[in-house]
């Protein structure tokens, strides 16, 4: 049963690597979804997939690379059958 989370990181998150880093990781574990710089400085992504795939990647939001994340929001929503993942 697939599950779908939507994450915000804030602090210092554009810039290292951060988007490249979820996307590898996304990929690697078969969830689809996207990761997109925001103009406000924070990075959005959304995960859809089996739900320890899923939230090994919430958690490698917390801070992958060089990233230092100050905070990090996660909602839970429906899943609406995304197919592969994008870097946008």
């Amino acid at each position: 049963m697939a599950v779908r989370k939507r994450v915000r990181a804030h602090g210092r998150v554009q810039g290292v690597f951060f988007r490249d880093t979820v996307r590898r990781a996304a990929e690697t574990r078969g969830v689809a979804g996207w990761v997109s710089n925001r103009g406000d400085g924070t990075v959005e992504a959304v995960f859809e997939g089996e739900p320890e795939a899923v939230d090994r990647l919430v958690e490698l939001c917390r801070g992958p690379g060089r990233a230092e994340v100050d905070r990090l929001e996660v909602e839970e929503e429906e899943p609406e059958g995304l197919a592969g993942f994008q870097v946008r």
